[in-house]
């Protein structure tokens, strides 16, 4: 590490949020372009810095500082510049003369201990001495603290956000209990509020530290998708991870549940633990759930058989028994649950709904967990869909400091049904805030493919409702003649029921390529998406084409076979500004995906006739393309699928990746042209059927599989499914159970 002194003498950028700096730095041997995360620094100013060379493509050799530190000067005419910097609110060269003037060597020492001293100095009144000195303060306890974080490898990015959350209390808040960072701090987690406690030499028995793991524990279970823990295996695990006594553990579950942090439950014979969030959610769901399918609807004033007949003259359409049934249940009842495979009509039928609610003059609004699915929705029904996001109307709060949904209970949505597409994707969170917003009255129609994988948040919402028997449910079982067509629904069938999908069939669009070794399948795959599918069926490559996996890693997962078609299908270029994060590189064209959800990130959308022209919010899971990288201003924009234009800054691109090549789980929800599929190798609870189903049935035009046909029938014949630990359909069924004793 390069460790270099010299006056800062340019900023040239400074990332007011978050610090990031590009500035130039006078050495004694020479002028030279530094960057970082540098958020307290001012023109003028003396600085140590540690850092590394790397080499700009446009800008050069640069000093990349991984830390620094302000060198106070001892002369008069250093301090003099020093506070005429800038860095010091209220001080400009005349003043600081006449300060240095008055109290020489000693003045810096005088504006930190004996600040009302500066009284003394003529036009310094006690108000403006005041100012001065808050303002040294500030700076300085900030400079002690990205100090004293340094030291643990907390980055001063970091070391903003956390003096920002406990200001002059920092120091002391994290030496007594440094497991505050993980449930104060986005971004620092457990792991490294641990690491900071080790350094610090916090007991490892420490009460703090057993309730931090405990409760890390528990949110990792909520990341695998479970609403809750059972009790013994979350104390199993949490002594694992912290090498404590599972007694220990014990007390703490205990003691966190007597203060409310969660909320312990018996099911049947079992002991499970929440977190509160998903405690709430799921009883406020359940609560909901059973209002809206017991309300009593006031009767329509027509004849259903005469209307449907007449519609389906209108509209040149053969309804099945089961799509006739599940229009009937949707006009009859304040609750219904429409499900089946690809090829059934659930779009006819969503139509059909629409036209039906229609003649009865109700207000229908529709929605979808993503925006891929709420513009395909769209698409399909000439009407508009929203995200779920903006349909609740996602905003701040009154402090503006939080995001929330503006309809809720309160202010509930204006509409007389409501239909949701794509139910599988929507996890219990986001079910309670789309329930809180439903007013009593309202039709509420869920639309989704029971057999697809559950989602990727926490909860099997769908799955629940339909196996609590509370809820009207409507199959949809009958395969139309012109899907029949397809191999991709007939297999997809096929699949779903146990038995060999029918490949190569000649002008058919579901193909497998035998090839025996990784090597062969990656080679195979890149083949497919860059030269053969773009050439013999004029695809592009980028849009149009999804390469799917099962997993992260190995040769056919998506970290490599994503470089791997980055270098092929958007390699570097001397016209292409680029950005590398990690060991990741977003370059112009990239085809990337946001990982989190990320309320505050501000979008425009570039469709003149669109209803909303900007608003806020990025979801996990939106696919968008790289416009530009703005290397000066440390920017890069993104165009997502549904013409919104969003700028990231450097520091936020580690919510993204490449998304070239994506996992099966991600691409829930989303349709594309062509799926290009290896099947290989993998841990058996990722090559399991419902994953194929999943993953053939994102395909609305051409499947290709590359791999063994011993992989492909392995998957088809796991019918496995991971066990989601989700009370919903635990307390539906407790629902069930006891109104059935009372009838």
């Amino acid at each position: 590490m390069v460790e270099l002194e010299g006056k800062l003498i340019e900023i040239i950028y400074q990332n007011e949020s978050n610090g990031y700096t590009v500035a130039v730095l006078d050495t004694p041997e020479d002028e030279l372009t530094i960057v970082g995360y540098l958020p307290t620094l001012k023109e003028g100013e003396q600085i140590l810095v540690k850092g590394d060379w790397k080499v700009h493509h446009m800008y050069g050799q640069q000093l990349e500082v991984k830390e620094y530190r302000p060198i106070i000067p001892s002369s008069e005419e250093g301090i003099i510049n020093y506070l005429s910097s800038g860095i010091i609110t209220g001080i400009g060269k005349k003043m600081a003369k006449r300060i240095v003037e008055h109290f020489g060597k000693d003045a810096m020492d005088i504006i930190e201990y004996h600040p009302h001293r500066l009284t003394e100095v003529p036009g310094i009144g006690k108000s403006k001495a005041e100012t001065i000195a808050e303002a040294f303060q500030d700076q300085r306890e900030l400079r002690e603290i990205i100090l004293f974080l340094s030291q643990y490898a907390i980055s001063p990015n970091y070391a903003v956000k956390i003096y920002k959350k406990y200001g002059k209390e920092t120091i002391s808040t994290i030496q007594e209990n440094p497991y505050r960072l993980a449930e104060d701090i986005t971004g620092i987690g457990f792991i490294i509020a641990d690491r900071i406690a080790k350094a610090m030499g916090i007991d490892p028995n420490s009460k703090y530290r057993i309730y931090a793991g405990t409760k890390y524990m528990l949110n990792t279970f909520s990341l695998e998708g479970h609403t809750y823990a059972p009790k013994n295996l979350l104390v199993e695990r949490t002594a694992e991870l912290i090498g404590a006594e599972a007694e220990r553990v014990e007390d703490a579950i205990q003691g966190l549940a007597l203060g409310q942090s969660i909320q312990l439950e018996k099911h049947q014979e079992e002991m499970v633990v929440y977190a509160m969030p998903y405690y709430y959610a799921e009883s406020n769901v359940c609560k909901k759930l059973i209002e809206l399918s017991r309300v009593q609807l006031d009767p329509v004033e027509v004849d259903l058989e005469e209307e449907l007949q007449l519609l389906q003259q209108q509209e040149g359409i053969s309804l099945a028994k089961n799509q006739k049934e599940a229009i009937k249940q949707a006009v009859e009842n304040g609750l219904l649950v429409i499900t089946g495979g690809p090829g059934t009509g659930k779009t006819t039928t969503i139509n059909t709904l629409i036209k039906m609610f229609e003649k009865l003059k109700m207000k229908i609004t529709l929605a979808a967990p993503t925006g891929r699915a709420s513009k395909r929705m769209t698409e399909a029904t000439g009407k508009e869909s929203k995200t779920i996001h903006r349909l609740l109307e996602l905003g701040f709060s009154e402090d503006e400091d939080t995001m929330m949904f503006q309809r809720d209970e309160d202010n509930p949505l204006d509409s007389n049904v409501i239909i949701i597409d794509e139910v599988s994707m929507v996890d219990i969170l986001l079910m309670n805030s789309l329930m809180k917003a439903v007013a009593p009255g309202t039709r509420l129609v869920l639309v989704g493919d029971v057999d697809q994988l559950p989602s990727v948040g926490a909860g099997n919402v769908l799955k629940d409702i339909i196996d609590s028997r509370i809820v009207k449910v409507v199959r949809l079982n009958e395969v139309f003649r012109q899907a029949q067509e397809s191999m991709i629904v007939v297999n997809a069938h096929k699949i779903n029921r146990g038995q060999h999908p029918l490949l190569n069939q000649k002008d058919k669009d579901f193909y497998f390529i035998t090839k025996h070794k990784k090597e062969e399948v990656l080679t195979t795959l890149l083949q497919l998406v860059k030269e053969r599918l773009p050439k013999h069926y004029k695809f592009d490559p980028r849009r149009d084409i999804q390469v799917l996996t099962p997993m992260k890693k190995g040769e056919v997962g998506t970290i490599n076979l994503n470089k791997e078609l980055q270098q092929g299908l958007n390699p570097p270029s001397s016209f292409k500004q680029e950005r590398e994060v990690k060991e990741k590189v977003f370059r112009v064209g990239d085809k990337v995906m946001q990982m989190k959800n990320n309320y505050t990130l501000k979008w425009k959308n570039q469709d003149p006739e669109a209803e909303e022209d900007r608003g806020e919010g990025v979801f996990n899971g939106d696919i968008g393309y790289v416009q530009s990288v703005d290397t000066e201003d440390q920017e890069l924009s993104i165009l997502f699928d549904d013409n919104r234009l969003v700028t990231y800054n450097f520091s936020q691109l580690e919510e993204l990746e490449l998304a070239y090549c994506i996992t099966i789980h991600k691409s829930q929800g989303s349709e594309f042209p062509v799926v290009v599929m290896p099947i290989t190798w993998g841990p058996p609870m990722l090559l399991t059927r419902n994953l194929l189903y999943t993953a053939i049935t994102r395909a609305k035009k051409l499947v290709v599989l590359v791999g063994t046909e011993n992989y492909l029938n392995r998957m088809v014949q796991n019918n496995k499914v991971i066990q989601r630990y989700s009370g919903l359909g635990y307390r539906l069924g407790k629902f069930y159970e006891f109104h059935t004793k009372k009838s």
